[in-house]
């Protein structure tokens, strides 16, 4: 039988447990003269220490009091142990969900010793992340079990979406998101925040807790499947004379094997050594650090000013879906604490009005806000917030500022749900070669595998950063020394009829078929256009340069 290895703490206490026995003239009596001491959960005075390992075993050993009696001076000071080095260790402290020998968590602890590349790269996508998760849940005085819980829900990728359109680190529906106050918008979208979704996944989880009377499985349970669904199997478990635990529940198969796998990495973190093996340390200290601005910025220049590249900025804060924070905010960043520094000292040499690239433009009949806004890949609300409109009303000659990420108006509004970076800094890869999609894969995970930036890997692409990737999908990469440039997929361009349109002529202008607009927009034979009606084209190439 192995011999834990007692902390300083422990040994103090046990330590005062041995004085004062000997005192009291009688080694088996209570000690009831320590109330610390009978008050930690560890320690029990007659049956000696349990300190559950996490393999489903607990070992019990009697402490020598002999020989901690003797330890009669102990200099407080030298007690406090110094803090971890390795976020891993600091982790795994503060391991306590209830561990037991169960099949199901047994075969899922086989499937990480089976599948160490899964391990490797989740570790390796929690890292920017992990040390802000674990301070959250310790602050909330929570299990650190549950900041692995973004490992079984997306892989620790905060750009995961499901199939059931669940979206981040932490996976949120959308109206589990509104209830827990995660904002949306088409510039911002909080379920991918890291700071914001993790806040709200742990009220959720605090909020279950108590909901099932301080069972943490049943509340685990309930954030995969719904409260409602847990509630009902433990009717139906207690109506039935079963048990109401979880392992005793008749609950969806999903949610029967989402608990185990938690419980099951939980294991293996407590003791990686023993199931042989070896996690990369992470440093104890934090990755990232949230900045507050007063005002909208632009993400390009918020790379450019801090010297990060486009690709990072955008990975710290997946919650941004356009080329800038959101016009109403918020305007944080998540940023490496050195470029964070650099950041702020840049803009505090620039006026607000300057974060975000602006032009000024004279209204002309027939314009409207939007119309503007998606000529120069704008927004309503940002032109109405810089130019302090407070409808949508505009006049004929006016003069507007448009905040801006193009320097040239684009006749085509390219749809994309979000903006990468200025077309003119997008580069096309230099070498065709494809990379088919498994299960599993992220953009993420493609880019760092070729070292491409996330950006290009976008750009080439055409994708979209909000669509999931399918098994089986192919993507162009490109690597030096090829002077040749893959053939891209289709871009989707959307382009409002002007007066005088018709299919024919617009079909001969870009070059396609009236079938194949017919087909794209679900035109019935006898639809006619009318102005202002929005069409949808695919077009081969880029179509930003064609003027209408």
């Amino acid at each position: 039988m192995s011999i834990p290895h007692y902390t300083l703490p422990q040994l103090a206490r046990l330590s005062a447990i041995a004085i004062a026995l000997q005192l009291a003239g009688c080694a088996t009596q209570p000690a009831s003269s320590s109330a610390d001491a009978l008050a930690d959960p560890l320690f029990n005075a007659e049956e000696g220490v349990s300190l559950p390992l996490y393999s489903g075993i607990e070992h019990t050993v009697h402490p020598p009091l002999p020989l901690l009696s003797s330890l009669t001076s102990i200099d407080d000071s030298t007690l406090t142990p110094a803090p971890p080095d390795d976020l891993w260790q600091r982790l795994r402290a503060g391991l306590r969900l209830p561990d037991r020998n169960h099949p199901e968590i047994a075969d899922e602890l086989q499937w990480l010793l089976d599948h160490p590349d899964h391990l490797r790269q989740v570790a390796a996508r929690a890292e920017p992340y992990l040390h802000l998760v674990l301070e959250a849940v310790e602050a909330r005085g929570l299990p650190s079990d549950l900041a692995l819980l973004p490992a079984v829900e997306s892989g620790f990728d905060p750009f995961a979406r499901s199939r059931s359109g669940a979206l981040g680190l932490w996976q949120f529906l959308p109206d589990t998101a509104t209830r827990f106050g995660l904002a949306r918008s088409r510039w911002y979208e909080g379920r991918r925040d890291v700071v914001a979704s993790t806040d709200a996944a742990l009220n959720y989880l605090v909020y279950l807790h108590r909901y099932f009377d301080g069972d943490w499985l049943l509340a685990l349970a309930a954030y995969n499947a719904g409260e409602g669904t847990v509630a009902r199997a433990l009717q139906r478990s207690a109506a039935a004379g079963r048990g109401t635990d979880f392992w005793s529940l008749q609950l969806p198969r999903e949610t029967l094997g989402y608990v185990p796998k938690l419980l099951a990495l939980s294991r293996l973190i407590a003791a990686p050594t023993a199931h042989g093996v070896k996690l990369t340390p992470i440093a104890n200290q934090p990755q990232l650090t949230t900045i507050q601005l007063d005002a909208q910025i632009e993400l390009a220049l918020a790379a450019e000013l801090s010297g990060l590249e486009l690709s990072q900025i955008q990975r710290y804060n997946p919650g941004y879906r356009g080329w800038a924070t959101a016009p109403e905010g918020p305007h944080q960043l998540l940023l490496p604490a050195a470029a964070a520094t650099q950041l702020q000292q840049q803009l505090a040499r620039r006026p607000a009005e300057a974060w975000v690239r602006q032009q000024s433009y004279r209204v002309v009949a027939g314009d409207t806000l939007g119309s503007i806004a998606r000529r120069y890949q704008s927004s309503v609300a940002a032109i109405q917030a810089a130019n302090r409109l407070p409808n949508h009303l505009i006049r004929v000659g006016s003069l507007l500022t448009i905040p801006t990420r193009s320097a040239t108006p684009m006749a085509l509004s390219v749809t994309t749900p979000v903006a990468i970076s200025p077309p003119s800094t997008i580069s096309t890869p230099s070498k065709p070669q494809q990379h088919q999609v498994v299960a599993g894969d992220t953009l993420w995970d493609i880019a760092r595998r070729y070292q491409v930036g996330m950006a290009q890997l976008i750009a080439w692409n055409r994708l979209a950063l909000e669509s999931p990737l399918q098994p089986g999908q192919q993507l162009w990469i490109a690597t030096p020394n090829d002077d040749q440039a893959p053939a891209l997929p289709p871009r989707r361009v959307d382009y409002r009829v002007q007066r005088g349109d018709s299919l024919q002529r617009i079909s001969q202008r870009f070059q396609v078929t009236i079938h194949q607009l017919r087909r794209w927009n679900r035109l019935p034979e006898s639809h006619y256009l009318y102005p202002g009606q929005l069409l949808t084209l695919y077009l081969e190439g880029d179509a930003g340069g064609r003027t209408i």
